[in-house]
């Protein structure tokens, strides 16, 4: 075994024994602190016959919103953990959708092989995905190369809240700590730079007092 292979397996590891029993309740304790979630989804603006993946979906709460706001759009997800995937079928199969999940990793997954999609990808989400992902900068560069020219990817995720109370932003990187969860700045540094590199174009726009942004970076 690879020392890539032996990594992604220790990562899938990781992930399963972590939402082996909280992914029971993942989406009631997750959604008083990750807010933006639905001001992304909002903007997403998924058109007739586009293909959106999200990466890192987790219980699927995010793909059954967005399929229910853009039903004209097809939506897919993919996750390291087959323990959150389990919560995530039973998810789409009590909204009654037609959603594809798989379990994949963010840095190296086929859409089409996966999926078996005979077109690329037209959007990728990362909601709060970035933060816990090891190799985000080769997930995004992953995710660059595999978009065509105009693809768009999507993320929200926690922002240095400076505008927040220093009591409040010292107990929150405290706690997200715990998780394993951490504020990554050079996640729009290096967008920022692959703007400057003419790679694509980058809006950003931070929420909360910046406790979270939301960033889209449209690929040239």
């Amino acid at each position: 075994m690879n020392t890539k292979v032996q990594s992604d397996h220790r990562a899938k590891h990781a992930m399963d024994n972590m939402y082996r029993w909280t992914r029971h309740v993942y989406d009631l304790s997750r959604k008083y602190f990750l807010l933006g979630r639905d001001d992304m989804i909002e903007t997403l603006n998924a058109r007739e016959g586009e293909q959106v993946c999200e990466v890192g979906c987790g219980t699927a709460r995010n793909l059954i919103k967005m399929a229910k706001t853009y039903p004209r759009a097809d939506f897919y997800g993919i996750d390291v953990s087959d323990e959150m995937l389990k919560t995530a079928q039973k998810s789409v199969q009590k909204a009654a959708l037609d959603l594809a999940l798989a379990q994949g990793f963010a840095q190296s997954f086929s859409p089409k092989d996966l999926f078996t999609l005979k077109k690329p990808l037209d959007k990728i989400v990362f909601s709060y995905a970035l933060s816990i992902i090891p190799p985000w900068r080769e997930s995004l560069d992953h995710t660059l190369k595999i978009l065509p020219k105009g693809g768009e990817i999507h993320i929200v995720d926690f922002g240095s809240m400076a505008d927040q109370s220093k009591l409040f932003r010292e107990f929150m990187f405290w706690f997200l700590d715990k998780f394993h969860v951490y504020h990554k700045p050079e996640i729009l540094e290096y967008l920022k730079r692959l703007e400057f590199e003419k790679s694509g174009s980058l809006s950003v726009k931070h929420l909360y007092k910046g406790y979270c942004y939301i960033a889209v970076f449209k690929k040239a």
